[in-house]
């Protein structure tokens, strides 16, 4: 098949794998991956139907499957599925579509991976990387307690503003996917590490310029997602994680060590943010992973 494809489709797909880096981190191979599904998709709805990625319908996916992938493996159609599935939600969000053709796709089962996380000495490490004898420095450490401690999304993260926090109360609002809110718990620590950013570091930073927002650059303007990703790839380094990371990892670091030390998966949903709890199940596969590595390490006939 050609690689050719319209401008619009390829503009439209450079948008969407931007926000996939930013949101998720995903691995420059996944993105390539996401991409290519994709650009051959709008490249056969142009030829074959003269169609644009966002005038397709679910009778054109099914086509499309049927058609170009009739004896394909499951993991290989799965793949495809779920780069149409984020891709179409990703344009129905921003209002690029006004139905998901996606809706009533059925994937092929597959085993479920394991998020990636990192383990409480990582996490420590890296929470501890930002020089917080300096302002931009006590920011960091305050954004990345808060990260772990409520194990927000970085767009969560990012969007946080001055009224939506209650230090005396310990608490946070935060708007989620679909504009939802919800209230999350900050913990001592991260409380603690706020006001002290809040008292001794944001002024600084603003130099008299107001902004509403929580965690603001020397710009006097919120931080990006982007801005954040670039930090946090940078303090991993710092602390000696030399992995790929993303802010998302840390949110799979919360609520994998809330199950492990005995969290309700109800309770890690809510915190999390999942509409529903099929999303959090994934993490009670984490734990019981760890819970084969203790037992393998510990039990004499493990």
């Amino acid at each position: 098949m050609p690689e050719a494809t319209p401008d619009a489709s390829s503009a439209l797909l450079d948008s969407f794998i931007d926000h996939l880096w930013l949101e998720d981190g995903l691995a420059k191979n996944t993105l390539e991956s996401y991409r290519l599904d994709l650009l051959q998709f709008a490249t056969w709805l142009e030829q074959e139907l003269h169609k644009s990625l966002t005038d397709a319908d679910a009778a054109d996916l099914q086509h499309y499957l049927a058609v170009r992938f009739p004896n394909s493996k499951p993991r290989t159609m799965g793949r495809l599925i779920a780069s149409l599935r984020r891709f179409y939600r990703y344009a129905l969000r921003e209002q690029l579509v006004t139905n998901d053709p996606t809706a009533q796709l059925d994937s092929p089962k597959l085993p479920r991976s394991l998020p990636k996380s990192l383990n409480e000495d990582e996490v420590l490490a890296l929470i501890n990387a930002p020089d917080t004898t300096q302002p931009l420095g006590m920011r960091d450490r305050a954004m990345l307690e808060l990260l772990y401690a409520c194990g927000l999304r970085v767009s969560e993260l990012v969007g946080i503003r001055m009224a939506e926090l209650s230090l005396q109360e310990g608490v946070i609002r935060v708007t989620g996917k679909g504009s939802k809110t919800r209230l999350v718990p900050m913990g001592e620590e991260a409380v603690s590490w706020l006001a002290r950013y809040l008292r001794e570091a944001r002024a600084d930073i603003l130099q008299q310029r107001l902004s509403d927002a929580v965690f603001v650059t020397q710009r006097a303007e919120a931080m990006t997602r982007q801005g954040f990703w670039f930090l946090i790839k940078r303090y991993a380094l710092l602390a000696g994680i030399n992995r790929p990371i993303s802010p998302h990892v840390l949110r799979h670091a919360f609520a994998t060590h809330l199950l492990n030390n005995g969290a309700d998966l109800r309770v890690v949903q809510m915190l999390l943010g999942h509409s529903d709890i099929s999303t959090t199940q994934i993490y009670t596969h984490v734990a019981r992973e760890r819970l084969k590595q203790l037992h393998s390490l510990h039990h004499p006939r493990g």
